[in-house]
């Protein structure tokens, strides 16, 4: 198989489902309306099916984040309404970090590689900054809210990332937010009973970003520190 067809094929299916997902009106059913709406059968299949509901649950929201799907916010709210706040934060996480491996993988197979024996030595010099000091980044990366989990799913993939770093980042950086936003769930029936509404606004208040972005600063200390030691 001639080396072009074989990166294109990784990005050929990445497109293809999303293709398939929204012609099929999938995205209908990646809402806090359709969570709010289902909500008493859902729970009803966890208490009667709870292995094969929680099987079920990894691996949509592990292929959703690996074909960069919208609705990563409604399906981890869904695994504390579902499931609990601990293993929905469990089973978040690790279908999360699952999900991020898959797409970062088939990125940098498909053009990773590629896209750097073509670019100038700007992406080379920007690549080689990055690898320095890649774990506080891409921690700092994965606390923010304002960055597309798609995005920083793709981006180390394209500035040669080592595999290890950027799985052990990924999981230790999505633990925090998955937590706001399993708790959330868990407590969302009494909020759903009171004729409240679900939203992201609702759940990422002020309180919540000042402290996740305090927690991105502190994981980029060790890039300040490091700076200000070669200066000195």
């Amino acid at each position: 198989m001639p080396a072009m067809l074989k990166r294109i094929i990784p990005v050929a299916i990445l497109v293809l489902g999303l293709i398939v997902f929204f012609a099929l009106g999938l995205d209908e059913y990646a809402s806090f309306d359709a969570l709010a709406g289902n909500r008493r059968w859902l729970i009803d299949a966890v208490a009667d099916h709870a292995v094969l509901s929680a099987l079920i649950f990894f691996l949509t929201y592990a292929t959703m984040i690996a074909f960069s799907i919208p609705g990563g916010a409604v399906m981890s709210v869904a695994g504390g309404f579902l499931f609990g706040q601990w293993f929905g934060l469990l089973y978040n996480v690790s279908a999360a970090t699952l999900g991020a491996t898959i797409l970062f993988i088939a990125a940098k197979w498909a053009i990773g590689d590629a896209l750097r024996k073509r670019a100038g030595p700007w992406l080379q010099r920007m690549e080689e900054g990055f690898r320095k000091n890649a774990f506080s980044y891409l921690l700092a990366l994965r606390l923010v809210p304002a960055f597309p989990f798609w995005a920083v799913n793709l981006a180390p993939a394209l500035l040669g990332v080592r595999f290890s770093t950027y799985v052990f980042a990924t999981f230790i950086g999505i633990i925090p937010g998955g937590f706001v936003f399993s708790t959330f769930g868990a407590g969302i029936g009494s909020i759903l009973d009171a004729g409240g509404e679900i939203s992201v606004s609702a759940i990422l208040t002020p309180q919540i970003i000042t402290a996740l972005v305090g927690l991105a600063i502190l994981a980029l200390v060790p890039v300040v520190y490091r700076k200000f030691k070669s200066i000195s």
